[in-house]
């Protein structure tokens, strides 16, 4: 059997500051940088050793990463970077202050831009500061392939791929593997390994730096679940 551990990223700076996040690069805070090194401590404490590593593009993820396998003393693991795994593009919210765009649009409607499945926030434009079209990392890809806006189900689409191309297959074999990422895209991947409906993923949160275990099978079906805490 393995072992898959699901991270989401410590406390970001925009989180701290109740801003959409997105695509946008913001650090870790303090905070953050602990809640990640508790992961690793926690994951030190439960004897879980990992084949594989693998984190978004974005740098509150990839630290997050960094600081739980240092705890943990696995920090020399192999480690691959995936634009994939990045976390749900909000389009023309990032940046915005949370408060201040449900005051401006109403709680209902930033509700439904934050949770639903299937409903798209406003686009970016590219000549906005928090747009990614100019960003060097993502210059590899085919510039219609890099969202202006993402909801729920348009993010799954995006990480299965990867799921299938990568992740999977390491569980297959027998890895142990860890992914450090996003709310979303770690709410995305749940979603399909769980078989959560529509309607209820809307539900669902993940908390920051709180290691999610799953145990699989051969045929990857869930034979147990974990949070790890104190």
């Amino acid at each position: 059997m393995s072992k898959l551990v699901l991270i989401r990223h410590g406390q970001s700076q925009w989180n701290l500051s109740n801003q959409f996040t997105g695509w946008v690069d913001v650090n870790i805070s303090d905070k953050g940088v602990e809640e990640a090194k508790k992961a690793g401590r926690l994951i030190k404490e439960h004897g879980l050793q990992f084949d594989q590593a693998y984190t978004s593009v974005l740098t509150r993820a990839i630290k997050t990463l960094h600081f739980a396998l240092e705890e943990s003393g696995q920090l020399w693991i192999p480690e691959t970077k995936s634009w994939r795994l990045n976390e749900r593009h909000y389009g023309a919210l990032q940046g915005l202050n949370k408060k201040d765009t449900a005051d401006k649009y109403g709680d209902e409607q930033v509700h439904i831009w934050r949770r639903s499945y299937d409903v798209l926030p406003p686009v970016i434009e590219d000549d906005s500061e928090y747009s990614q079209a100019h960003d060097r990392r993502y210059a590899h890809l085919d510039p219609h392939i890099v969202p202006k806006a993402e909801n729920l189900k348009v993010c799954l689409e995006r990480v299965m791929p990867f799921w299938e191309d990568h992740i999977a297959p390491d569980l297959r074999s027998g890895k142990n593997v860890i992914i450090a990422a996003h709310g979303n895209s770690l709410r995305a991947l749940t979603k399909y390994i769980e078989n959560i409906s529509d309607e209820d993923i809307m539900g669902l949160e993940m908390k920051t730096g709180e290691p999610v275990v799953y145990t699989f099978d051969n045929e990857l079906n869930v034979v147990d679940k974990e949070k790890l805490d104190d």
